[in-house]
This record gives structure tokens, C-alpha cells and sequence, in this order.
């Protein structure tokens, strides 16, 4: 049995998992932060999780424990109750990305969240990396 190189590799090829062409570091978008009376709103919250490749309700969560406050999300916007800065939006989502994001073993944004039973991983497209990842 004789096999082509080039048939064989095209074969490998295309079982491997689709990697985003983007070399440089994954960019979050700039916050819009506004603050009514006791209540901060991110009115770009739903671009901030799209660009995280996250679920809203999931960076929501995280952001809700982290700062012990409760909030609400509605349509694109996020409304925490109290009054928070910028910056600290900014360090938490920071966490959020090498937490829940970053794939710890490659170092890249290409991974997505897979619960089995009640356990869940971080599974990087990139390199096929299973981490465990703290339940929220």
C-alpha cells in the first residue's frame, strides 16, 4: 500500500480544528462607562463579551461576584447597582481573560467553555489543551 504524501497531509489537514488568522493579542473594546445616581451601566457590555467570545451572562456573573454587587443585563448594556470606576471594570476583565479565556497552556484567546457533568474545561482550538476552570 503506497500513500502520497501530499493526499495524506491535505487529509491531516483538514481534520485539524479552524484557529483564527489573528496573530496579535486579542483586544478588548474601549468601555462606555456612564454613572445615574447609584447605578454604573456599560452600554457596550454585549461588544465586550462578543469580543471575549464569551457568553454575556457568564462575564456577567463573574464581574457581579467579584465586585458583591447585584446587576442586570438588558439588551446591550449591563446595569450594576452602586457606583464603580472604570478601571477596576478593566482589572477585572483582565482576570476574566486570563481565568476564563486565555488558554494557559499555549497562551492563546482560541478556547471555548465545555461543562461535563458539573465539572468545567477550558478547551483551546488552537492546541487541543483540556484545563480545569473554577465553577461560577
Amino acid at each position: 500500500m503506497t500513500f502520497n504524501y501530499d493526499d495524506l497531509l491535505k487529509r491531516a489537514c483538514a481534520q485539524m480544528p479552524q484557529v483564527s488568522e489573528k496573530r496579535e493579542r486579542l483586544e478588548l473594546p474601549r468601555l462606555y462607562i456612564n454613572t445615574v445616581g447609584m447605578r454604573t451601566i456599560i452600554s457596550n457590555f454585549k461588544d465586550v463579551a462578543d469580543a471575549l467570545d464569551r457568553d454575556p451572562q457568564h462575564v456577567l456573573k463573574f464581574l457581579t461576584r467579584e465586585m458583591a454587587t447585584a446587576a442586570t443585563y438588558h439588551d446591550t448594556r449591563a446595569i450594576f447597582q452602586g457606583k464603580f470606576r472604570g478601571d477596576s471594570f478593566e482589572r477585572l476583565l483582565q482576570r476574566y481573560l486570563e481565568g476564563y479565556v486565555i488558554c494557559p497552556v499555549c497562551k492563546r484567546p482560541d478556547t471555548r467553555i465545555v461543562k461535563e457533568k458539573r465539572l468545567s474545561f477550558l478547551v483551546c482550538n488552537a492546541c487541543g489543551a483540556k484545563s480545569s476552570i473554577k465553577q461560577l
